[in-house]
């Protein structure tokens, strides 16, 4: 048999081979070159370096390549853009500690580094004061009603202010009828309960007014009684019934002085004169001058009684 030669070409299989790479290695290549850029890697050594920044790795990121591995995540308190606490810069890593150590960003100072500021003085609140604001005088008058007009119902209210303006003034229209205006005493005509406000919802206006409030006036129950309500007597002052207006005009402690003769011998002012009747705004006045007269004496005695204040 004749020699025959073996002509076989392996040109094609080393360019195709030439042609087509290592798949694997390829892309090795090409995420090395990526973390390169990143900043993950170094350029030449390839080393782990530490990353001040918050977020997981670029998609792709092989966790099991031994080429890289993931920088730890840096402590918490920094922000996603590198800083770390109040702005600050993410600190480098320090040496002898381990890649992946980072160095916590200083602290801002303590509070008390801060400048003190100056301390607010407390309120002196003692048993002998109490808040302006707290307190209103309170007159009313009342006509007759019933047979003969002997039942008492309320047909005005004011109540003054500590400073002598006026919180509530009106005419009040009482459930039953009018028998007897007592105008002489009153004020009270025919004329005022035109446009009077009833009863009830006159009320529950004066009792808003009065709820939480000192309450002071002259014989001031029977107020009370006319606006069929109770006050706490620990929140109540009567003008009739201190002895220190009474030693401070002149007159017996135990005596029940008027409204009138008090505000003429203490004020110096004439109340309750003519023949139009009384005005309960003037009253009301009175009674709160009277009451400043002895304020700060009277409310330190009713603070030491036992359940006063």
């Amino acid at each position: 048999m004749a020699d025959f030669a073996l002509n076989l070409d392996f040109s094609a299989g080393a360019s195709q081979k030439q042609a087509h790479p290592n798949l694997k290695h390829q892309h090795f290549l090409k995420r090395r070159a990526y973390l390169e850029r990143k900043g993950y890697l170094h350029k030449k050594q390839g080393a782990r370096v530490q990353v001040a920044r918050r977020g997981s790795p670029p998609s792709g990121w092989n966790a099991g390549s031994r080429a890289c591995q993931p920088a730890r995540a840096p402590p918490s308190g920094f922000c996603a853009n590198g800083t770390g606490i109040a702005g600050t810069a993410a600190k480098a890593p320090q040496k002898g500690t381990g890649p992946a150590a980072q160095r916590v960003p200083e602290r801002p100072p303590p509070i008390a580094d801060h400048p003190k500021r100056a301390p607010v003085p407390a309120a002196n609140a003692t048993s002998s004061s109490v808040k302006p604001y707290k307190c209103v005088a309170l007159d009313c008058e009342m006509v007759g009603t019933g047979q003969g007009g002997k039942r008492s119902e309320l047909a005005r209210c004011s109540v003054i202010g500590y400073d002598g303006d006026l919180v509530y003034d009106k005419y009040i229209l009482p459930p039953n009828p009018i028998t007897d205006y007592r105008t002489r005493w009153s004020g009270i005509r025919r004329q005022h309960m035109r446009n009077a406000t009833p009863f009830k919802l006159a009320q529950k206006e004066i009792l808003k007014v009065l709820c939480g409030k000192i309450v002071i006036g002259h014989a001031v129950h029977n107020d009370f009684k006319a606006l069929n309500y109770f006050h706490p007597p620990s929140m109540t002052r009567d003008t009739s019934k201190i002895p220190l207006l009474n030693r401070k005009a002149g007159f017996p402690e135990k005596e029940s002085v008027s409204l009138k003769r008090l505000t003429k011998q203490l004020l110096h002012r004439d109340i309750q004169v003519g023949k139009q009747g009384h005005s309960s705004v003037e009253d009301a006045r009175a009674t709160m001058e009277l009451y400043k007269l002895v304020e700060a004496q009277w409310e330190r005695e009713a603070g030491d009684q036992p359940g006063q204040k």
